[in-house]
């Protein structure tokens, strides 16, 4: 635990009504799977979420899921008081209320081009798309080589992207294509401002848990708030696929097992 860590966990039981949490979802609060339908939240997850939810200020899931499909994959339906933010925050579930935008033009030109993209790259078998309305992701997981058939097709992936204007996030053996100028860290920052809007005050901290690639941006939103002066902590779901986020973490813990244990502590010292 850094110094830094441990100044937000300790604002975090000092003041936790005035606090403000943020979790991903796979690999955070649910099991890394290889079929991404197949994928649950850990059995510990939603109980937890709904001792904390009355007793914090605002308490969140911040997912590149649709936020429907997270709800339901988490068992969250009953979590009074947790606001799910789904597609990096394009999507809003809170109270069973869900909102959306309309998707972006680019997404369905990429729709359309990317089986013939992934054919002209020599996508190996094993190679799927998940198509999830706001943006379409290429996984490599159920490769033989994953690592090697995500290397193959970065470039080709990217240039699709500039092509439809859309923006590639990279991931635990998955390429994502979505609209730019959304990611979690402006997702953690619009729920940090709302509350201070809310409430005449910043938070009294700012926590955030994530394991891949997409949840940096939310340590930055953690790092961009302890420089205004609101303690934080970056938590990591550790795992050996991803070591960037262990790297930057305040916190690191063994996978969402550790992240459930650290939800059961978090009041309790």
């Amino acid at each position: 635990m850094t110094a830094v860590g441990a100044d937000g966990l300790d604002a975090i039981r000092t003041d936790p009504s005035r606090a403000v949490l943020g979790f991903d979802f796979d690999g955070t609060l649910a099991p890394i799977v290889d079929d991404p339908a197949a994928a649950r939240a850990h059995p510990g997850a939603a109980p937890a979420l709904a001792r904390l939810a009355p007793r914090v200020g605002t308490l969140a899931i911040i997912t590149g899921r649709p936020a429907r499909v997270a709800v339901e994959y988490g068992g969250f339906e009953g979590v009074d008081g947790l606001v799910v933010l789904g597609q990096y925050g394009l999507e809003r579930w809170e109270s069973g209320v869900f909102t959306e935008p309309d998707p972006p033009p680019g997404i369905a030109e990429a729709r359309a081009k990317l089986p013939g993209v992934l054919e002209a790259a020599g996508a190996p078998p094993g190679t799927f798309v998940e198509d999830k309305a706001h943006a379409l992701v290429v996984h490599t997981r159920r490769c033989a080589e994953p690592q090697v058939a995500l290397d193959r097709l970065r470039s080709i992936i990217a240039a699709l992207a500039e092509r439809t204007g859309l923006a590639v996030e990279p991931g635990r053996y998955v390429l994502e294509l979505r609209p730019p100028g959304v990611d979690k860290g402006r997702a953690l920052r619009s729920l940090a401002e709302a509350f201070a809007e809310k409430r005449g005050a910043p938070p009294s901290a700012v926590l955030f848990a994530g394991d891949d690639l997409g949840d940096l941006a939310a340590f930055d939103a953690v790092d961009a708030l302890r420089a205004e002066g609101v303690p934080g902590v970056a938590v990591c779901s550790g795992s050996n696929e991803v070591t960037e986020l262990a790297d930057r973490a305040d916190l690191v813990v063994d996978g969402p097992e550790g992240v459930i244990e650290l939800l059961g502590t978090l009041l309790d010292g």
